[in-house]
């Protein structure tokens, strides 16, 4: 089974976030705004990105 990728980036800062906010935004590899990086798309990833949609931007990653 083939595994797709999604192009994951920060469009909000993490400043005045709760912890878990920046601990997700941490863990998916963010570090500075308008950073973007490629993750597998995994129940994990989705489980992460549903917790702060508000401050990323998900799109497929082109191959």
């Amino acid at each position: 089974m083939i595994m797709g990728q999604l192009k994951i980036t920060l469009k909000r800062s993490g400043i005045g976030r709760p912890k878990k906010h920046k601990a997700i935004i941490r863990g998916l590899g963010l570090k500075r705004t308008n950073q973007a990086v490629i993750l597998k798309d995994t129940p994990e990833t989705w489980g992460m990105i549903n917790k702060i949609p508000h401050i990323v931007d998900v799109e497929p990653a082109s191959e």
